[in-house]
């Protein structure tokens, strides 16, 4: 649990400096292409080739294209065909992707772990919900391609490390994760990308360096060791806290308007989400 929480204040900043410094202003490919490869050189010197199980390697590569490939690519078009509101609004359903495939995969169902992921989606409404305007249905159906892949990506990790153990530690072959990744945002970026809206001042290529060590290739590793740790009722809920906490921290560094109640009560329906997914542990302990 200490490492998600750590990495969820970690991608609570993400949101606010990308918004601020970012979004509209550097080309979302470059800016992605960017972070996945400042990952994919932070882990290089450390990654193994050889004594990996070559499933383990190659599902690492699916689950890096999964995550930050198809994810970003679906997430950012989506801004073209919906308003900010409506794509915080359509982002909230990922707790209940990562209930229900990481049961598939184990060929399992746990009620209580998806009654969790809900009420963790109920409590991200409340604080993100605002009406809904325009055309709508294509730019939810490309955030629902991006909230399935993210979740299928972690989920991927976590039933991989599971079934493939080795000796080495993780920082020895999470590398592969970043190497898929950058395939795909290698080819977005040639295929999408604009070169005349790279980074132009110091402060953008800061952000953006920033989002590659700490964000993506520290974020996304300490995510995974701490997905291992749990069970994935709390993965599920977890995968909801940033929204409070991004908003809290927009509203505390930049002074952005944030409704309040709506915050405390939506933080509360979240943490309440986890005191359901313990009693769901103990009940099936229980048994």
């Amino acid at each position: 649990m200490p490492y998600l929480i750590v990495v969820t204040i970690l991608w609570a900043f993400s949101f606010s400096l990308i918004g601020q410094y970012l979004a509209g202003q550097v080309d979302s490919d470059f800016a992605v292409l960017v972070r996945v490869g400042i990952a994919a050189l932070l882990f290089a010197p450390f990654t193994l080739w050889r004594g990996l199980p070559g499933r383990l390697i190659g599902g690492l590569w699916l689950a890096g294209a999964l995550q930050f490939g198809i994810t970003y690519l679906c997430l950012y078009r989506s801004f073209n065909v919906l308003t900010v509101p409506e794509v915080l609004l359509f982002t909230v359903l990922t707790p209940i992707y990562v209930t229900l495939l990481d049961d598939a995969l184990a060929r399992r169902f746990n009620p209580w772990a998806l009654l969790a992921a809900l009420v963790a989606v109920g409590g991200g409404i409340i604080i993100r919900f605002e009406r809904l305007e325009g055309d709508f249905l294509i730019g939810f159906l490309l955030l629902q391609v991006a909230n399935a892949t993210f979740a299928a990506g972690q989920v991927l990790c976590r039933q991989l490390l599971g079934r493939y153990p080795t000796e080495y530690p993780l920082y020895r072959f999470f590398g592969h994760f970043f190497l898929g990744a950058l395939v795909l945002t290698l080819v977005s970026f040639w295929l999408f990308g604009n070169a005349a809206r790279l980074p132009q001042t110091a402060t953008q290529w800061g952000v953006l360096v920033w989002m590659g060590l700490f964000a993506t290739a520290l974020g996304m590793f300490w995510w995974v060791k701490g997905s291992l740790r749990v069970d994935a009722g709390t993965l599920a809920v977890m995968n909801e806290l940033h929204v409070p906490a991004g908003l809290l921290v927009n509203l505390l560094i930049w002074n952005r308007n944030a409704d309040l109640p709506r915050l405390l009560a939506g933080g509360l329906v979240i943490l309440a989400s986890l005191w359901i997914n313990q009693l769901g542990r103990r009940a099936v302990s229980a048994q």
